[in-house]
């Protein structure tokens, strides 16, 4: 009981690398939760020592349509993106030992966290970004999560994906930049956070895993790309809510890599801020705003001037 609109990209002239993405979304079944998520992501911002992400989360009645609350959404889409990218490492690679992190942003990071308590057997990390300085505060920053695992910088990002069988990737990349796979250990598993990593070629040599076919495939994302190259989406395989359901195997039976692409579904992300928000009401948390809605039509004084 769902309903899961596309999400609405607004883009700037001359600056395609900025962007703010509207995911409106209704999840029912017990749940009664609307509204949208209102997410920005500014490159620009790194160099200006903020996030590169920002976002507010809108929840509505879903027996009025009134709003019932405002909450800050950045927080919120990182960690349901990196529980999201968590259980299907789970569902996908359960035996990991250890795991690749390409992109050493807040993403990777919550990643990184999330597939520790998903994971139990994974005892080391090996990862890698263009920046060496941010990689290296990654590496320190991913040491404190646990005394147990172990963390080794990359000098490019094939070196992770060649020697990690589970591997994600969660960078500010706009278009491909990765081509060959060749190399990588059988039976791989990729988590494709960011969506545009990778050549379409790759990922039609691949076995595709994703969140939702028809969100996935759109906005110039790698699988977006090569339903353009082919003209079908036949090389998906199955969702991930196919494997949980037992409608589709966890593996092919081919042997190769899978990638795990998931677009971001507003109905989880609303979820979450739900939780958060029932969670909030129960503690007595937050600010309640009592002159946010205007009096009724008719109760207001007319003014002619």
């Amino acid at each position: 009981e769902s309903m899961l609109p596309h999400s609405t990209f607004l883009r700037f002239p001359d600056e395609e690398k900025n962007r703010i993405i509207a995911l409106p979304a209704y999840l029912g079944d017990g749940f009664s939760v609307a509204g949208v998520k209102w997410i920005s992501s500014f490159l620009g911002n790194l160099e200006r020592g903020i996030e590169r992400a920002s976002a507010v989360v809108i929840l509505n009645s879903t027996e009025t349509g009134r709003p019932q609350a405002i909450i800050e959404g950045s927080a919120i889409s990182a960690r349901r993106t990196a529980a999201s990218g968590a259980l299907a490492a789970r569902v996908l690679h359960s035996d990991a030992t250890g795991l690749g992190l390409i992109g050493c942003g807040p993403i990777n990071f919550e990643v990184a966290r999330f597939v520790l308590a998903a994971l139990p057997g994974v005892e080391s990390f090996l990862v890698f970004d263009k920046d060496e300085n941010k990689a290296r505060q990654f590496k320190d920053k991913c040491l404190e999560l646990s005394d147990k695992v172990e963390v080794g910088l990359a000098p490019d990002a094939e070196t992770v994906l060649r020697n990690c069988p589970l591997t994600s990737l969660a960078t500010t990349a706009i278009s491909p930049h990765l081509n060959d796979l060749s190399q990588s250990p059988p039976q791989s598993t990729i988590l494709h956070i960011s969506l545009r990593d990778f050549a379409p070629e790759v990922i039609l040599s691949c076995d595709n895993v994703v969140d939702d076919i028809d969100h996935v495939c759109r906005a110039q994302t790698s699988a977006h790309l090569a339903e353009q190259l082919t003209g079908g989406r036949d090389f998906i395989r199955c969702t991930l809510g196919d494997i949980l359901l037992d409608r589709a195997p966890a593996r092919d039976s081919r042997p190769g890599t899978t990638i795990f692409s998931p677009f971001g579904l507003g109905i989880l992300d609303l979820a979450v801020a739900h939780f958060l928000y029932e969670q909030a009401m129960e503690k007595g948390l937050g600010t309640v705003v009592e002159s946010f809605f205007p009096e009724t039509w008719t109760n207001r004084t007319n003014d002619r001037r």
